[in-house]
């Protein structure tokens, strides 16, 4: 299974990003080889409008079985997100990326419905 994260850096210690559309970085971890990896995001800090669907964009393109994040997408990349077999889960603001995938793994987060 592959899980995205929303990140505030490139590490299983870096605090997750509340945000969706303007997180830092989109952290991958691929639970078949244990690999973790990093795509950065931070092109949609400076973005007037539309760092949502970029990110959103970003997430499809990983490929994703889960993905993980503080407060949730906007309704613009939850539109693109509802397409996908993506499954959200939410409430993962306040832990590191470490902690919201052993939250993730306790069924601790919560199932954001499309």
């Amino acid at each position: 299974m592959k899980i995205v994260f929303t990140a505030k850096g490139e590490s299983w210690d870096s605090l997750m990003d509340p945000r969706f559309g303007r997180t830092d970085t989109l952290v991958v971890y691929n639970e078949e080889d244990d690999s973790l990896s990093f795509i950065s995001n931070a092109d949609t800090e400076t973005m007037e409008h539309g760092a949502g669907l970029q990110a959103a964009k970003k997430v499809l393109e990983l490929n994703p079985d889960i993905l993980i994040t503080g407060n949730g997408p906007g309704n613009k990349a939850l539109e693109i997100l509802k397409k996908s077999k993506v499954t959200m889960y939410v409430d993962a603001g306040d832990m590191t990326v470490k902690e919201a995938y052993s939250a993730f793994i306790a069924n601790k987060l919560t199932k954001f419905q499309k």
